[in-house]
């Protein structure tokens, strides 16, 4: 089935990159998150993708919700996608080139495969469980580094950033801890640049399930470490996410605790 994924995402991101700067609505979902025509479309090619090939399976995606397979008889579990069809919506908005696809595959809520496209740079970063993790087809592991101020950290703002008094104080501390921190504005992207090197270590809040499903097993299978802040199992449905080469958790976990 990563053969389908990978396929789907790349379907998905090419119609994303026909119709950048060619938006004509744009709707806000709330008082800053935004909606384009383009997310639907994407959206709407995935699922109808994965009812044609895959219909025994669930689907939980962003803009549409969950559903359920009409047959519920599958005695094998139960399969779903979690996917996401334009990662960075802000971004594409505004024609900034920083947005993917992001679907990931779970059975019975165990992650079994993610993939995250980039039809920008062309950059299929993909991953089965217990088979590794791999950019445009070559085997991808995380950074080396191990020590936080040699490290180059990785963040998102919540939408509800004025809300949450605690991440200027993380954002703030890590600046001064880190050796730099960036902000992409797409969080499935962040964490797959994680995973290939580029990225030693990534933290955020008010992420959902579809922001880092994908994500989380291609990092651990490129030998990552994925948890909470404290150090404990991360639930891609209980935020927040704290992601690492996992040479340097232990110090970011110190960090987010001051």
């Amino acid at each position: 089935m990563l053969d389908f994924a990978i396929q789907t995402a790349r379907d998905a991101g090419h119609l994303l990159v026909e119709r950048l700067g060619r938006i004509s609505k744009i709707h806000n979902k709330g008082e800053i998150e935004l909606l384009t025509e383009s997310d639907l479309a994407s959206e709407k090619l995935i699922i109808d993708r994965i009812r044609t090939f895959h219909p025994r399976h669930s689907i939980l995606a962003e803009e549409s919700g969950e559903t359920r397979s009409a047959d519920r008889a599958d005695s094998k579990g139960e399969w779903k996608w979690i996917i996401d069809p334009l990662d960075g919506t802000t971004n594409y908005a505004h024609g900034y080139p920083c947005f993917c696809v992001s679907m990931a595959l779970a059975h019975n809520d165990e992650l079994e495969l993610g993939v995250i496209y980039d039809p920008m740079r062309d950059e299929v970063f993909a991953a089965e469980r217990g088979r590794g993790a791999a950019l445009n087809g070559k085997r991808i592991r995380v950074s080396q580094i191990d020590n936080l101020n040699r490290a180059l950290l990785c963040t998102g703002f919540p939408y509800d950033v004025r809300q949450r008094g605690e991440f200027a104080r993380h954002f703030t501390n890590f600046i001064m801890n880190a050796q730099a921190v960036r902000r992409d504005g797409a969080a499935a992207i962040d964490l797959a640049y994680l995973a290939c090197g580029r990225f030693d270590g990534f933290w955020e809040e008010g992420l959902k399930p579809w922001d880092v499903a994908a994500g989380v097993l291609i990092i651990e299978e490129a030998g990552g470490r994925v948890s909470n802040y404290d150090g404990t199992p991360f639930s891609i449905y209980h935020p927040p996410i704290l992601a690492s080469n996992g040479m340097v958790h232990e110090q970011m976990m110190r960090v987010l605790a001051i």
